[in-house]
């Protein structure tokens, strides 16, 4: 990992076409903008973090039971 120390108003390059500038800092955090192509998809990492985990659980639970309950079906044996 890399570990710049940057002041507002500062840049930094990602490849040729991602620009990180620092927005603004307070004592609760660091703003940062992001500049990058439209194709370059750019995600909070916690954010991320959450909606897999909330996959994972999804995925682990039968569905389907909930569905034939609204529905008042019974499993086929």
């Amino acid at each position: 990992m890399l570990v710049l120390g940057r002041k507002v108003g500062e840049r930094i390059l990602i490849g040729d076409d991602v620009v990180v500038t620092v927005v603004s800092v307070s004592k609760d955090g660091v703003r940062v903008g992001i500049e990058a192509p439209r194709d370059v998809r750019i995600h909070r990492a916690e954010i991320v973090d959450q909606v897999a985990e909330d996959n994972r659980a999804a995925s682990a639970t039968d569905a389907g039971a909930d569905v034939r309950a609204l529905l008042g079906l019974r499993r086929a044996s």
